[in-house]
């Protein structure tokens, strides 16, 4: 199916016309939703702009998955059911039973479970290396075999930052797919096929959605890799982890807005994380817009602004981290992240409980803090409130 043309301009421009062009019936500002599973054809094969079963494609998708391409700089854009289903789809084109992948030692345990579990019966085996060290990732290869270098930067939930360039010459230098994902930072604040990724994965029910209401999953693919994304395309449609319409536009909605509410994120995180540095009960304030993470240069190099997330490491170990992620009021206790509202979370036994045991376990004193949009006072007064309470 034609994608069409990806809008010019700067990127909230593109954040709010790619794919969005009004509807010519009527006039409509916004497109409509498209709620049909299926399309009359002009004689048999005779297919309307080539929709004929929406697992197939639907005009509202195609809407989404051109908009993502048009903000991630890429050739093509997918829109899936979720993160783990564009991360499935990917790698099930990719890998072949004997195949092997190396990952970072800090990612999303989402991400960690489907490798190491479900690639892993099927002959896939993985290497888990600190991706922010370049040299261990080189040594890390196993040249013939590695077919995928999987980078997460920043990293979930440790905030790890990776540098994206010197990992993609490594990756294409050993023939590998370099697959970055980009959810943390979001496409307002970092390009990572600008610095050499061959295919970005997001979850879009984080950022790009942006208000916890819908879930959803992307792929967007670089210049060159025109072939791998039409082999993902077919996987994606013969096995159908396809989004529905109704949640292609709450993404696309979403987005619309993303540029301006990374910049709220990003300002309200970085004075949390200010606050809580040098406070008794805090050993680490791991947040790459401070000047002390080892990760900043980087970070203010090859991303735009730091984003909303931030992890804590609680002096107190693994009582303290519980008391206080069960003691704030304003960010709540969930999983997921992203969202206009703050929400707080402990790893160990929540989003990274599938990693206990295994080298990507995440240490019982973390906790992880999505911060969101709300007035920054408010933030910190709740903030103040649960470091009171340990």
């Amino acid at each position: 199916m034609s994608v069409p043309e990806k809008s010019a301009g700067g990127f909230d421009t593109r954040a709010i016309h790619a794919g969005q062009a009004f509807d010519p019936t009527t006039g409509a500002v916004i497109p409509p939703v498209y709620l049909t599973s299926t399309y009359v054809q002009d004689g048999i094969g005779g297919l309307r702009n080539g929709y004929e079963y929406s697992r197939g494609g639907n005009p509202t998708r195609t809407a989404l998955e051109t908009q993502l391409a048009a903000l991630e700089g890429g050739i093509r854009g997918l829109s899936f059911a979720s993160g783990l289903a564009a991360e499935d789809a990917l790698l099930r084109t990719v890998l072949r039973p004997g195949d092997h992948v190396v990952i970072g030692n800090d990612v999303y345990g989402g991400t960690h479970r489907l490798i190491r579990r479900i690639f892993g019966e099927w002959g896939v085996t993985h290497s888990t290396v600190d991706t922010s060290d370049v040299a261990a990732v080189e040594a890390a290869i196993e040249l013939g075999t590695t077919k995928v270098l999987w980078v997460e930067t920043p990293s979930n939930p440790l905030m790890k930052i990776s540098d994206i360039a010197a990992l993609a010459e490594v990756g294409h230098e050993a023939g590998l797919v370099t697959v970055v994902d980009n959810t943390f930072a979001s496409p307002a604040l970092q390009q990572p096929i600008s610095l050499g990724a061959d295919v970005i994965v997001h979850s879009t029910t984080k950022y790009l959605g942006g208000h916890s209401d819908v879930i959803g999953g992307a792929l967007v693919f670089a210049a060159g890799q025109e072939e791998l994304a039409e082999r993902v395309e077919f996987t994606q449609f013969a096995a159908g982890a396809v989004s529905g319409p109704f949640d292609a536009f709450l993404t696309s909605r979403g987005i619309k807005t993303l540029g301006i509410r990374m910049q709220r994120h990003s300002s309200n995180a970085h004075a949390i994380a200010e606050r809580l540095v040098g406070h008794p009960g805090v050993a680490r304030v791991l947040y790459p817009g401070l000047p002390t993470h080892p990760g900043h240069e980087l970070a203010a190099r090859q991303m735009s602004g730091f984003g909303g997330m931030i992890s804590i490491e609680l002096a107190g170990g693994a009582a303290a981290a519980r008391r206080f992620a069960e003691s704030t009021r304003v960010f709540q206790l969930a999983e997921s992240l992203g969202g206009v509202e703050s929400l707080v979370n402990y790893p160990s036994e929540m989003t990274h409980a599938s990693v206990r045991g295994t080298e990507a376990e995440v240490p019982e004193s973390i906790v992880r803090l999505s911060v969101g949009i709300e007035d920054v006072d408010d933030l910190l007064a709740d903030i103040d409130q649960a470091l009171a309470a340990l």
